[in-house]
């Protein structure tokens, strides 16, 4: 049975890079792209797919193998390249992306894109998916983990919630939610919206086992996960990884402008520039 790969630093840096670059290049296909939300998530994504999660992509329908939820669904553009590199399908498909009649639109489509297990579109929705899939698992003697992306703008809403009680209450020990804390909604400060914290009291509150790392640091994130039981103490599991909202581009941290944006001109070559150049150290602006 294939095992979690053992793969190096270097190449999950690379292909986090690889995951904001083609954010950016799939973003002037269609004309606007989620920019941001899908760049606080490229470390967790390039550690769960390269590294963490138990698949086959030449056997996407294989039914030991583990599932992912991609909850903040609007990241999706992050993750078409990913399936496309892993070999799901061929990469040259991705040049239609949002075009009339493409299978990749802005949300993913689980009966049109190989090995997504969900589509996900309306926010809220994927932890009660990701729970009714991990207790599907247990009737069927299965010993595959269920992994749900969620953002923290969609933890205001109640079936998030409801999810979270009921997982504890059934004990899905093969459940993890991970939480891409970034602090930052369509709206505004998640805090100013709608305050999530303490956020690891909340979940441990209704009996989940809770880790909180830095969501860029690939050494962290990675400890995380192996961190993680192995589903026998029937607590479901949260990872909350604090993240910053367009990491990796100066001008879009933590910035409400770049939710979905469009990069044009000298500003695309501009912002390519600076991801091939790498992550510099987060800066916070001087208040004013």
């Amino acid at each position: 049975m294939p095992e979690p790969s053992n793969v190096s630093l270097e190449v999950l840096k690379d292909r986090a890079k690889f995951i904001r670059t083609e954010t950016v290049r799939l973003s002037r296909i269609a004309g606007a792209g989620h920019y941001s939300s899908t760049f606080s998530c490229a470390e967790i994504l390039s550690a769960l797919y390269y590294s963490q999660l138990r698949i086959e992509p030449s056997r996407p329908d294989w039914d030991d193998r583990d599932r992912f939820v991609m909850s903040k669904g609007h990241a999706a553009i992050g993750l078409y390249p990913v399936l496309a590199d892993l070999g799901y399908f061929d990469p040259a498909e991705l040049e239609t992306y949002t075009r009339l009649g493409s299978k990749y639109g802005d949300h993913p489509d689980m009966k049109k894109v190989r090995g997504l297990d969900f589509s996900s579109g309306s926010l809220g929705h994927g932890l009660s998916v990701g729970l009714g899939i991990a207790l599907a698992g247990r009737v069927q003697k299965k010993n595959y983990r269920t992994y749900v992306l969620l953002g923290d703008g969609e933890m205001a809403e109640g079936q998030i919630w409801e999810a979270a009680m009921a997982a504890g209450h059934f004990k899905a020990g093969h459940l993890v939610a991970l939480l891409d804390r970034n602090g930052l909604c369509i709206d505004g400060h998640t805090e100013d919206i709608m305050s999530i914290e303490p956020i690891t009291d909340r979940f441990a509150s209704f009996g989940w086992g809770v880790q909180r790392c830095d969501g860029h640091d690939l050494p962290q994130v990675l400890d995380a996960f192996a961190r993680l039981p192995d589903g026998t103490t029937g607590k479901p599991q949260v990872i909350v990884f604090d993240t910053v909202k367009g990491r990796g581009v100066k001008r879009m941290e933590m910035s409400l402008d770049w939710h979905v944006g469009n990069l044009v001109g000298e500003d695309y070559d501009d912002v390519m520039a600076e991801l091939d150049a790498g992550l510099k150290p987060y800066e916070v602006e001087p208040a004013e």
